[in-house]
């Protein structure tokens, strides 16, 4: 499982750490819902991602998708219950993801799963997409992430008085091919939505808990979103749960008598004990086995075992950051991911290329010898085709 189950298992199936610790709160607590009560996983797993992250309130949902909905709204209803409902615009990244429902498809610009739901959509506006894949010949990824970042600053100077909130995905643009980019442009993103009055809500769904090299992404970059959604790999890849992170400013905004000003949301299993103590329990690992530096070691072990695979005549952009891997295959007919799917299942391999793109995204576990085999097997398959 070289892409670790959509991304969401961190530590091997059926860990038995993980394992030992639902088992213990199935005897506890199974569930209660959170709306006038709580439980003490729940408590304390917000108190260690309030930590973790540097921000200050926690608010729980089912799924990414769900996490993202969730920040949409409250950028939206914050700027309402501070007088200023004209602010209801969002920015996203061309090419970029966040999610299938309503909301979450409005702000991604991905066309294979927008296109067919459009009508049902609100609009959006896209910025140009700092990946380095676009970058002009001899620019390097900082100087064209720079360059996007003027885009960016434009459109706000224009715009900034009826925008909510710009979205973006950390370093990766996941679904659009791992698409990676400078983390100067997280750092200028952040000065400018400061400058402007505008959100910056980092989608750390598909990045969070130490994909990038750092438990979070925007950690590159030394700074703090105004609203942070995690998911994926939150749980260890064990249940369906969600977070997302807040400023003390957004929390107070809907502290009021006044139940209309409230954040009137809410999932029938949010913050889920079970989920909670797998959550927990994921924490833990990543204390005890010091999973960020071991992490680290494992990248640079892969990239010089990857060496003859990026040489390959048949590999182009060979790139990395953290635990993440991608390339594309010089193969122009239209079935490529179809037929490299297919024969990496014959090598034993579970690998889902997006269109052309290849990409790894192994669970921390992975071993240097399963790292040795994972590159022989690639090459295999790429020359099967």
């Amino acid at each position: 499982d070289a892409i670790s189950s959509w991304w969401v298992n961190l530590f091997g199936h059926c860990n038995p750490r993980i394992n030992a610790a639902l088992k213990t709160q199935l005897d506890n607590l199974e569930h209660v819902m959170l709306a006038g009560c709580t439980h003490q996983p729940a408590v304390e797993l917000s108190e260690r991602l309030a930590a973790l992250s540097g921000l200050d309130r926690c608010f729980y949902g089912s799924d990414g998708a769900s996490a993202v909905e969730i920040a949409l709204k409250m950028s939206f209803h914050y700027w309402r219950n501070h007088g200023k409902p004209e602010k209801t615009g969002f920015i996203s990244l061309a090419h970029g993801y966040h999610g299938e429902t309503i909301g979450a498809l409005s702000v991604t610009d991905v066309a294979l799963f927008k296109d067919t739901y459009a009508p049902l959509l609100r609009q959006t506006t896209q910025v140009p997409s700092p990946d380095w894949r676009r970058a002009a010949p001899g620019e390097s990824a900082e100087a064209y992430a720079l360059r996007c970042a003027q885009a960016l600053e434009a459109h706000l100077e224009q715009h900034h008085a009826a925008t909510a909130a710009l979205i973006v995905e950390p370093l990766i643009q996941c679904a659009s091919g791992m698409g990676m980019y400078d983390p100067v442009y997280l750092a200028r993103a952040r000065q400018l939505c400061d400058r402007f009055a505008v959100h910056f809500i980092a989608d750390e769904i598909a990045v969070g808990f130490g994909r990038t090299g750092a438990l979070f992404a925007c950690e590159h970059a030394s700074v703090r979103p105004d609203l942070l959604c995690l998911s994926k790999g939150i749980t260890g890849g064990y249940l369906p749960m969600s977070a997302v992170l807040a400023t003390e400013d957004l929390y107070q905004a809907f502290y009021h008598d006044d139940t209309a000003r409230g954040f009137l949301h809410s999932h029938s299993y949010t913050g889920n004990a079970l989920a909670c103590r797998a959550a927990l329990a994921v924490l833990d690992i990543f204390d005890q086995d010091q999973v960020i530096a071991a992490n680290r070691a494992k990248t640079d072990a892969f990239n010089r075992a990857a060496a003859p695979l990026a040489a390959h005549p048949a590999v182009r952009n060979f790139r990395n950051i953290g635990m993440v891997w991608a390339f594309e295959v010089d193969d122009p007919r239209p079935d490529f991911a179809n037929r490299f799917y297919a024969a990496a299942l014959k090598h034993e391999l579970l690998l889902r290329p997006l269109s052309n793109t290849v990409y790894f995204m192994p669970p921390y576990i992975i071993s240097l010898e399963t790292m040795d085999w994972l590159i022989k097997r690639t090459i295999e398959v790429i020359d099967a085709l």
